[in-house]
């Protein structure tokens, strides 16, 4: 008999494992799933599906039916041929100087307050790195900051890159006809923003208040979150660089180092994304599946 939860073990086993990996959450909150894995030897994806039946998860009620709805746009509505190497992604990222980790999407499973403590630097030095990626290239990077120091992005902020950086460099390339891709943060989306974009993007546009909306809390189909920022900060810490000067000089490097036959697997990954959303009816990735 096969459970009807994780499709993996028969019911009594499911059952036995399930009250393990509990037991783990209670006695280390901070584990980490793979570790939960690991210990009471169930695969990878059978503990998060344990975990998050028993612990419910920040998806909203909405989210796999406007993944249903973009991937069946993509696939089925676009009549452009290669209309996957015509999206330009564009997301931005933190760069901590000491290598420091966000933990903001990081999660401690517990049935009551686990009391963990996550100690973070107090006035940690950063940059912030904004890029744009499609199938052809990378635009940027542009590094967000004010007379040498790192800024909270705003509408007014937003709108200046675009016009005075995004927009000059896009026209540097020899492409035609991109669409371009956001997400639904405030300034991301504000009247003035949105009309902008449309003078350089009239309807090309996958956008919250778009022709079509991007779904929500859908970094699993984001490639600059499923491959970029892992493969670029894997990268500038290796020399451990002492200073933001040193820390921007790495990140320029590896970037420009970047051939295009890599961001064509990546994009072609994509639509290997797409054809798992569609078969699981909206459910997001289980796991990394992204291989170079």
């Amino acid at each position: 008999m096969v459970c009807s939860v994780c499709e993996v073990v028969p019911n009594h086993l499911h059952q036995k494992k399930t009250v393990s990996a509990i037991d783990i959450c209670g006695k280390g909150p901070g584990i980490s799933q793979t570790s939960f894995a690991f210990c009471v030897a169930l695969p990878f994806l059978t503990i998060c599906q344990v975990i998050y039946s028993q612990f419910g998860l920040a998806i909203h009620q909405n989210d796999h039916q406007a993944r249903r709805r973009f991937v069946e746009w993509v696939q089925n509505e676009i009549a452009i041929p290669d209309f996957h190497k015509r999206i330009l992604f564009r997301d931005e990222v933190h760069f901590w100087l000491n290598g420091y980790v966000n933990k903001q999407n990081c999660r401690i499973w517990s049935e009551a307050n686990p009391q963990v403590y996550v100690e973070t630097p107090l006035h940690p030095e950063k940059l912030t790195v904004w890029y744009a990626l499609w199938a052809g290239g990378i635009i940027g990077p542009y590094f967000k900051n004010d007379e040498g120091h790192n800024v909270t992005v705003n509408g007014d902020r937003y709108r200046a890159m675009i016009t005075n950086f995004f927009i000059p460099e896009l026209n540097n390339h020899d492409v035609q006809e991109l669409w371009f891709q956001q997400d639904g943060t405030t300034c991301h989306t504000a009247r003035a923003t949105i009309d902008l974009l449309k003078d350089t993007f009239g309807d090309r546009r996958i956008s919250r208040f778009g022709p079509m909306n991007w779904p929500p809390r859908s970094c699993d189909l984001t490639p600059l979150d499923y491959f970029l920022w892992g493969y670029v900060k894997s990268l500038v810490y290796a020399d451990k660089p002492q200073t933001l000067d040193h820390l921007e000089d790495n990140i320029r490097r590896v970037i420009a180092d970047i051939r295009p036959q890599m961001l064509e697997k990546v994009i072609e990954n994509w639509t290997s994304r797409l054809d798992y959303i569609r078969a699981s009816r909206g459910s997001h990735m289980p796991e990394i599946i992204f291989k170079m």
